[in-house]
């Protein structure tokens, strides 16, 4: 599969950006080659497709401004205070250079347990649909200055894979200081390039080897990771090489890379995790009118709801059941048994006055769920 064609075929798109591209030698935003960077997001948000960035770059831009050595290792709580500083830097460069497109940003920050923990990860899935609704662009970094531990090795390169992985993104593009995978170090002669990788073997890890740049923590070990976290939620990946100025036109025109490819779509990953992965907390019942909406590939609606049972809160996974007690499919719920329990029955303009809240309209969207019977 070509790199070209699945960045065409990509609607939503997530690129991750290493510190030693964006940062210089003497500890400054590489202004110009942010420029570049951010022409090709604009060519490609103008096809129509939507972009999130993780970036890295907050502790080495901090170090410059602490007057730190950047061959030192930091203690975690200079770390963090270098990532405070650093963050406004970063955060700054961004707005301005997408802000010469008429381009709106929006910074989030988080950390690996975010992704984890169902309703954080509820949240932000939630607040990433947002802001790409009103075309802004999403800038995502680790939340260093709230870690309590150690700044690890290659957090970006995972935090990026499970920022695909949560966005429901078709692809994750990794710029970085090398151009993909190879047989060997690539500073080796004989060290053959390797294109495409359909899956991750012991002899393809065994072939990884670390970076060496001033600033970067990502080693190859951390992108294999992040390539295992991305294929298994549905999105290719690509490692390319992001010294280069407009480094996302220079893959499309023929640079060199490495695609990893997914094996399903990321809407089938999320249904199969859905389905068999999440332990269910509660039990919805829903009248005959429901079940064909739902057949029909409709969100749940609290109106065909007829009971709720169980211990939930938004964001669990339940099952879905006919008034027979027949399974008919399963999903992420968007309200609490408790909110769920006095909007069942009723319309959609209702449960504002009901619940004192804007709440959504769906009991749970089409998107958190999967149907599950054979009928």
């Amino acid at each position: 599969m070509a790199t070209i064609s699945v960045l065409e075929k990509a609607n939503r798109i997530v690129i991750k950006i290493g510190s030693s591209l964006i940062v210089d030698a003497n500890g400054f935003v590489r202004h110009e080659w942010l420029d570049n960077l951010v022409s090709d997001i604009t060519k490609l948000r103008e096809s129509k497709k939507e972009i999130i960035i993780v970036t890295s770059g907050a502790v080495a831009l901090g170090r410059g401004l602490l007057g730190v050595n950047k061959n030192i290792k930091l203690k975690l709580s200079v770390a963090q205070c270098a990532a405070a500083l650093g963050q406004i830097e970063l955060i700054t460069a961004y707005k301005n250079a997408f802000a010469k497109r008429d381009t709106k940003v929006a910074q989030l920050l988080l950390t690996i347990s975010d992704t984890e923990e169902r309703r954080k990860y509820l949240n932000t899935r939630n607040t990433l649909s947002v802001l790409l609704e009103n075309l802004m662009v999403p800038i995502i970094n680790e939340n260093d200055t709230v870690t309590t531990s150690e700044i690890r090795y290659g957090d970006n390169d995972r935090l990026a894979a499970r920022v695909t992985s949560m966005s429901s993104s078709d692809c994750l593009v990794i710029l970085s200081d090398v151009d993909g995978i190879y047989t060997g170090s690539p500073k080796n002669k004989n060290a053959e390039h390797i294109p495409v990788i359909k899956k991750i073997t012991r002899k393809i890890i065994g072939m990884a080897g670390d970076t060496n740049s001033a600033y970067g923590t990502g080693g190859m070990i951390t992108k294999l990771e992040a390539a295992r976290i991305s294929t298994e939620s549905g999105a290719h990946m690509i490692i390319a090489d992001g010294r280069v100025n407009n480094p996302i036109i220079n893959i499309i025109n023929g640079g060199k890379y490495s695609l990893f490819t997914a094996k399903t779509s990321p809407s089938l990953a999320r249904k199969n995790w859905i389905a068999g992965m999440l332990e269910p907390r509660g039990n919805i019942y829903i009248d005959s009118g429901a079940i064909v909406a739902l057949k029909k590939g409709r969100s749940l609606l609290p109106a065909g709801t007829t009971k709720v049972t169980g211990d939930f809160e938004r964001g669990d996974a339940v099952i879905i059941f006919d008034n027979d007690n027949n399974e008919v499919a399963r999903g992420l719920t968007a309200y609490s048994i408790a909110d769920a329990q006095l909007i069942i029955k009723k319309k959609t303009l209702e449960i504002e006055k009901i619940l004192g809240y804007k709440g959504r309209p769906a009991l749970i969207h089409i998107d958190d769920l999967v149907i599950t019977s054979g009928g």
